[in-house]
């Protein structure tokens, strides 16, 4: 969420911040503003609405010249969207501006301390705060004011500063909220992701925690809290910008979802060999994977649901138990850390606010962590014990397809791993299972080609208010991002339920026309996911029905069946999930919204 750019060079900083600012719209904001040095002051836009907005009261950025500059785009969490509201935030003597990611939880008592003193607050954003110390603690040497501000405040924060008496710097810190460094032969930037500095250049520095950084034209030095100077090696992004571009599609979302096939196979087929799975990164020898007695799956949103998948595949395939817990949850209800435990910490980002703190918490109690991400160099990829990375590619689209398709196929890879390792399934069943693996970015190229057939159904629903999603043992955990994603942007009414619940209370709610989707790919218990359907059907409800080919059957009971290709039982949702992503998609295009960014939903949640 937000997005933070700064640059400092020989070009003309404004269209590089707006140009920058559009590439991290996907993460999601509500106002947007730059502040320039003009050569003599500070100048500063900002606007509540759309980047669009903030180009055109700026011609493009042309009415702001100067070669240094930071911006933002902002994501409401203290004080409503509004103009005013809106970073950067300057001090009183306009001598001092910042821009800020994260949240501040002691800028309440922060405040009350600076108003005593004499301060005035502009805004409602605990952001005005840390410009407010800044400006307290700032004695001519902004390394040594930073420091201190970051030594007060609780919370967490990704900070592009500029100092009026230090016209040939910027300055940015970070704790908790991701911030990387960019340098190029150009200048050098800073910003809150990579796909707002490629086009400028490949070369990039991951900040760490309680880091500062003093960028200007030619150099960039790094510090430590205590001022010490930090020696880092930068990074080079692989991928190209195309990778971040619509590429014809209409939206970010459809061209994801249509990636999807090369994002499987990427995180499939290096680990793929003749007869092994092969999983460098996860650094274990095959005795302590033996020594595994259990698994704690951790992550938020659509990864919380790749985490059930997981589990009925690590404790059907490789006879693990598995718990699976939301990461905004994990910490406060103290769970029981055993001896034998492994942590499995998912999120496409590398930077989920909860996820990371959840990471830390089963570190601190001695388990061991596996992050499985889809962003190099992220936060969880650095702080957990092991990391095992998704290669889907940059995601722009808030709501997630193809990050989610590769987590479930990295948690695939672990489960057939393990299995084969504690001896729970014979050679025969492991060459079985590796085949279905290798079959599937085929068969989900197959199941993109019905979007024509998905479209018409869904535009039969658009004025729908409810729906309910409906399935047993992996179908529930398909059905519940099949839920997600349809809510997530179409702001229709979604809830998904395990099949068997339905009569405890949820069929109540069943009426005339009720759209139901019932996802029924597992064939021991295809029997009873029927007799579900025929209950919501005596009920009034229209159902859609997901099944494997040659369950004609099921066209006597359901009204619409869609149907996937045959695979094995465990690895349904890559292929289930398919049809459900577009549904929700062509009813969001139904319906006139915005597809790829939802109201209210942010890319990157780095805030709890």
């Amino acid at each position: 969420m937000c997005g933070i750019v700064g640059y400092i060079g020989e070009s003309q900083a404004a269209p590089i911040l707006l140009d920058g600012l559009s590439k991290l719209e996907y993460r999601g904001y509500d106002s947007a503003g730059i502040a320039i040095y003009d050569g003599e002051k500070i100048e500063m836009q900002k606007v509540m609405g759309r980047l669009k907005v903030l180009e055109e009261q700026t011609h493009g950025g042309e009415t702001m010249p100067g070669t240094l500059g930071i911006g933002h785009t902002r994501w409401a969490t203290h004080g409503c969207p509004s103009d005013t509201n809106a970073h950067p935030h300057f001090n009183k003597e306009h001598t001092i501006v910042v821009v800020h990611n994260g949240i501040i939880e002691n800028y309440g008592k922060l405040k009350q301390k600076l108003v005593k003193k004499g301060y005035q607050f502009l805004s409602e954003t605990d952001t005005e705060v840390l410009v407010h110390l800044l400006t307290e603690y700032y004695e001519g040497d902004p390394i040594a004011a930073i420091e201190r501000v970051m030594r007060r405040v609780e919370g967490s924060y990704a900070l592009g500063i500029m100092f009026l008496d230090h016209p040939h710097h910027i300055y940015a810190a970070r704790k908790d909220s991701p911030l990387i460094v960019g340098r190029s032969s150009m200048g050098n930037l800073i910003a809150s992701d990579v796909p707002a500095v490629l086009k400028y250049t490949r070369s990039v520095y991951y900040m760490e925690n309680e880091e500062i950084a003093c960028l200007s034209r030619e150099n960039i030095r790094f510090y430590n809290i205590d001022g010490d100077e930090l020696e880092k090696e930068a990074s080079t992004i692989e991928w190209d910008i195309d990778a971040a571009e619509k590429g014809g599609y209409e939206h970010f979302m459809l061209k994801e979802i249509y990636e999807q096939p090369k994002a499987v196979r990427d995180t499939l087929s290096p680990r793929l060999k003749d007869t092994d799975v092969v999983i460098d990164e996860l650094g274990m020898s095959d005795e302590e994977i033996r020594e595994i007695k259990k698994i704690t799956i951790v992550a938020c949103g659509s990864a919380y649901h790749a985490g059930m998948t997981g589990k009925y595949v690590l404790e059907g395939m490789a006879r693990i138990p598995v718990e699976v817990d939301l990461a905004s949850e994990f910490r406060y209800r103290n769970p029981i850390y055993e001896d034998g435990t492994l942590a499995v910490i998912i999120s496409q980002s590398g930077e989920t606010a909860d996820s990371l703190a959840a990471l830390r918490e089963a570190k601190k109690h001695g388990s061991r962590v596996l992050g499985i991400v889809n962003v190099v160099g992220s936060s969880i990829a650095r702080e957990a014990d092991n990391v095992m990375y998704t290669w889907a590619g940059p995601e722009i689209s808030v709501a997630t397809t193809k990050a989610y398709s590769a987590q479930i196929a990295a948690l695939y890879l672990l489960a057939l791993k393990f299995a084969k390792v504690r001896a729970a399934i014979t050679k025969e069943e492991f060459m079985n299972l590796k085949r279905d693996l290798e079959q599937l970015p085929e068969q989900i190229e197959t199941l993109l080609g019905m979007k024509e057939k998905i479209q018409r159904f869904a535009n039969r629903y658009l004025a729908a208010n409810h729906m309910f999603f409906i399935g047993r043992g992996v179908d529930y955990a398909i059905a519940l991002e099949g839920s997600l994603k349809l809510k997530e942007i179409s702001y229709v009414h979604s809830e998904a339920y395990a099949a068997g619940e339905l009569k405890h209370g949820t069929i109540s709610l069943i009426e005339d026309g009720t759209l139901v989707v019932a996802v029924a790919t597992q064939e021991q218990l295809y029997p009873k996911t029927i007799s579900n359907i025929v209950e919501v059907k005596t009920r009034g409800a229209f159902v859609m029905a997901v099944t494997n080919f040659g369950h004609k059957e099921i066209e006597k009971t359901a009204d619409y069946v869609i149907y996937i290709p045959k695979t094995s039982s465990y690895f349904t949702n890559s292929l289930a999930i398919i049809p459900l992503q577009l549904f929700g998609y062509y009813v969001s295009l139904g319906k006139g919204l915005d597809v790829d960014k939802p109201r209210n939903l942010a890319k990157s949640v780095t805030v709890e």
